[in-house]
């Protein structure tokens, strides 16, 4: 079953300056939010507070419904292994296959045996149409597919919650679209609740069932894509512009 994440006047500050300030935010189980912004908005940093990879210096965490925000990390680590997370650049361990890559999680944090985590890899390779990859080393793979392996190895655990860092940055066209489609497909065959943070606006606008809107550490606005076109909020317009134009989602 797909998870539930909230923040609440969430709040995270760096050497005095507030990185986020009162941001709050529930994600719906099952849903693709995505998380829009400028650059140093505070987006990534948001991904990594819902996770407690940063820990927040204000305000409140719920994971289904739980207050994680002072959980011990022991605790913690049992709730992460429900959360994937889908870094920027994939951040693969270059010494290691794509098989022992997408492995690494089981090996590390349950007791299936071997022959258990041969067949979880070769699944989730197939599911991310690189099977035939297994055997090699992440400098032999391109942008796209290191992403799909950073994918195949998020879902490895079986999360319940996916989070994606600018899954089509640095990719052209034809592949963001491709990967688009495999973060639509994974909710629908998975059941996972999404959270992607982009600030690709026609990728944001094809996938979401809503969008947030981060302004220099602020939430200014939230809603479905069809409502963010609608917005009549200065920041919005100004990012949106013309690019979600005629970029429906591709669900609902």
């Amino acid at each position: 079953m797909p998870s539930t994440l909230a923040a609440h006047d969430l709040g995270f500050t760096v050497d005095g300056r507030g990185v986020l300030r009162g941001v709050t935010l529930e994600v719906q189980a099952g849903e693709v939010l995505s998380v829009m912004g400028m650059s140093g908005s505070g987006k990534t940093t948001l991904l990594k507070c819902l996770a407690r990879l940063h820990e927040p210096t204000e305000g409140r965490l719920e994971f289904d419904g739980v207050d994680i925000t002072h959980l011990p990390e022991r605790e913690m680590e049992r709730i992460r292994l429900k959360i994937g997370m889908v870094f920027q650049y994939a951040a693969l361990f270059d010494s290691l296959t794509v098989f022992d890559n997408v492995a690494f999680g089981l090996v590390h944090n349950t007791r299936r045996s071997r022959a258990e985590i041969a067949h979880i890899v070769e699944r989730r390779l197939n599911e991310v149409d690189m099977a035939d990859a297994a055997n090699l080393m992440p400098a032999q793979l391109s942008g796209g597919m290191r992403k799909r392996i950073g994918l195949a190895r998020a879902l490895a655990l079986e999360p319940t919650v996916l989070l994606y860092d600018e899954p089509t940055s640095g990719l052209d066209p034809v592949i963001a679209r491709t990967i688009d489609d495999l973060i639509l497909a994974t909710r629908d065959r998975i059941g996972v609740t999404s959270v992607v943070v982009s600030h690709d606006v026609r990728s944001v606008f094809r996938i979401s069932d809503r969008i947030a809107m981060i302004h220099q550490g602020e939430l200014v606005a939230i809603g479905t894509p069809d409502e963010m076109r609608r917005s009549d909020h200065p920041i919005v317009r100004q990012f949106v512009g013309e690019a979600a134009d005629g970029a429906a989602p591709t669900r609902r």
